[in-house]
């Protein structure tokens, strides 16, 4: 099993989700902080724009154009310069807070929410996958999921890898014809780490954040893992990108809980040069 030794790329954050490489930067959501920013190869940073209540999710439409969580209000933003539009009201339809999502080549939005209360500390309840259409049309495309956190669509576009946080695996679905989510199966048991963000290679690896240990570790289809990169806090979320596809860059929070619920900035973006490149955009 190999093992690598991280360097730090950018820090002074409160929360930091959904790490995604585009167009020459890392954008990310920090969380907590209600802000989105594109860090330059540097790590020098750009606020693009705020997100009142609670950036999280990130990604591209094929077009090029971002789209963000907004949490707490359940909706998908479209990030318009440095303001934010509404793409699509989940509100009617997610039962929890809006978490992550994955976007398909035909531009389909495949979003998950916490599926209860978590703020409230409700018990925890299995929840459902929604995909949001172009024509802004929303439907469920799968159910009975436990905290779908991160996911993404592998295998040329025929497949969709969702992290079930509290479950500690990975499932996979087939994404059929109709761009519903069938043939359900587990791709990695996780064990006692609880997957966060992910993020795939051009060779089917998954590279998995796990929120619990502080860890990243690559993982093939069947759960053997191939890589491990431990940090001293929280794993939270990862991508590949740089100017060859292989640098990780992962989001870690450098402290515990607590700490977190009192909103010290702790968090920080590591990068670590990797065998694997990500895998071809569309």
């Amino acid at each position: 099993m190999a093992r690598h030794e991280p360097t730090l790329f950018a820090d002074d954050f409160v929360f930091l989700e959904a790490p995604r490489w585009h167009a020459g930067r890392l954008w990310v959501s920090d969380v907590f902080d209600h802000r989105v920013y594109a860090l330059g190869p540097d790590g020098a940073r750009e606020q693009i724009c705020c997100v009142p209540h609670r950036p999280s999710g990130l990604g591209f439409l094929p077009d090029g154009t971002p789209i963000v969580v907004s949490s707490k209000n359940r909706k998908l933003m479209r990030i318009d310069g440095t303001s934010i539009v509404e793409y699509a009201d989940l509100s009617a339809h997610a039962a929890g807070d809006v978490n992550d999502f994955a976007i398909d080549r035909h531009g389909r939005v495949y979003v998950g929410n916490f599926g209860y209360d978590y703020d409230a500390g409700e018990p925890r309840r299995n929840t459902d996958i929604h995909r949001v259409d172009p024509d802004g049309s929303i439907r469920v495309a799968a159910g009975g999921v436990e905290f779908p956190n991160g996911s993404v669509i592998v295998n040329d576009g025929r497949t969709l890898v969702v992290a079930e946080t509290w479950a500690g695996r990975l499932t996979a679905f087939d994404i059929d014809e109709q761009g519903l989510l069938v043939g359900r199966r587990v791709f990695a048991e996780l064990g006692a780490r609880e997957p966060d963000g992910l993020c795939a290679d051009a060779a089917g690896g998954l590279w998995v954040g796990c929120f619990n240990t502080g860890e990243f570790v690559r993982v093939l289809d069947g759960g053997t893992i191939t890589d491990v990169i431990a940090f001293d806090g929280r794993g939270v979320s990862c991508t590949l990108g740089g100017a060859d596809g292989r640098t990780l860059f992962c989001t870690v929070y450098r402290g515990t809980v607590p700490q977190l619920v009192a909103l010290e900035r702790r968090a920080a973006v590591f990068s670590v040069p990797v065998a694997v490149e990500g895998p071809s955009p569309w």
